[in-house]
């Protein structure tokens, strides 16, 4: 069965972008194909919850080879994409150097429920679990058109 939805997706504003690409770069260092996030939505530190998004086509690059004929987004870049967004908040609200490399630690409770096919928005929500100087625990989850389809347990260790 489902978790509950982290935060309620329908109360937010998720409008306008918060946080640029360009500015999500300034942290997360990941390039090209492997950036992940296209844009914060919402940020609330208070609560310790994020939301990002990233906008998948049909013709981007895993695409044509996953899977041929039916594209389906790959359940790991999925996972990428929700530790960059959990990256992000870590280096912005928690690190005393935010030029820290973040590296992936691991992954707890992972599921996936649904298929993410292009062209649609994948929103994802990260949620602060537990922080250390050198470690962070973020529960994470990815919506399309408000369904659930992947839900974790992310954590990420400074490298």
């Amino acid at each position: 069965m489902p978790s509950q939805p982290l935060v309620d997706l329908a109360s937010l504003d998720l409008s306008a972008v918060k946080v640029s690409a360009d500015e999500i770069r300034k942290l997360c260092r990941q390039r090209n194909r492997f950036a992940m996030l296209d844009g914060i939505l919402h940020d609330d530190p208070a609560a310790q919850v994020v939301v990002g998004f990233k906008d998948l086509a049909a013709d981007d690059w895993w695409a044509p080879d996953h899977i041929p004929g039916r594209p389906i987004f790959p359940g790991v870049l999925q996972l990428e994409a929700a530790a960059q967004l959990a990256t992000w908040q870590f280096l912005t609200y928690h690190s005393k150097d935010p030029q820290q490399f973040v590296g992936f630690g691991g992954l707890n409770e992972t599921r996936f429920r649904g298929v993410v096919t292009p062209p649609t928005r994948l929103l994802l929500v990260a949620k602060t679990v537990r922080v250390r100087s050198s470690m962070f625990t973020y529960a994470a989850q990815g919506f399309v058109d408000g369904k659930l389809v992947m839900e974790t347990e992310i954590l990420g260790v400074v490298v």
